[in-house]
């Protein structure tokens, strides 16, 4: 799918009237179905007062991965740093928890509402240096909008 007219598309499920998780789930189908090295797509939202991340919606393999510990992983880095991490060769992280063997590459993206990180949209690639600038950009994009879905 091409880059405008996936984010037509995901402009269009934001802005539905279905419930957050509907609409997270059609976001991660989306991208899961619809963009070349996109393995995995999930949602994992943060428990401050416990420090740790837990699963919602995703597309992919299921991952025994429900809950991550702030500081562990690039999720759990995520959490902490506020920063998106993208990560061209998961085996050259010392932090890495891998999810499935296969995976190569990976970006996290933190959703920040009222200056609070609320969670954080995962992609995970069986290929090495799959995302660009441009999924980044357009990664950030989304989880503004998303970011808006929480405060509305």
């Amino acid at each position: 799918m091409e880059r405008e007219q996936l984010k037509i598309s995901l402009t269009e499920i934001v802005k539905s009237n279905k419930t957050i998780n509907e609409r997270l789930q059609e976001i991660c189908n989306l991208l899961h179905l619809n963009v070349a090295n996109h393995d995995w797509v999930g949602f994992y939202f943060a428990d401050a007062n416990k420090k740790e991340l837990h699963l919602g919606p995703f597309a992919g393999l299921p991952t025994d991965h429900i809950t991550i510990p702030f500081g562990k992983g690039i999720c759990g880095q995520v959490a902490e740093s506020n920063e998106t991490f993208l990560v061209d060769d998961v085996t050259a992280q010392d932090n890495y928890i891998s999810c499935n063997i296969d995976v190569k590459s990976e970006i996290v993206v933190p959703i920040i509402v009222n200056d609070i990180n609320i969670g954080q949209i995962d992609i995970d690639s069986n290929t090495v240096s799959a995302f660009s600038s441009e999924d980044k950009e357009l990664l950030e994009w989304l989880t503004d909008e998303i970011a808006e879905m929480y405060k509305g």
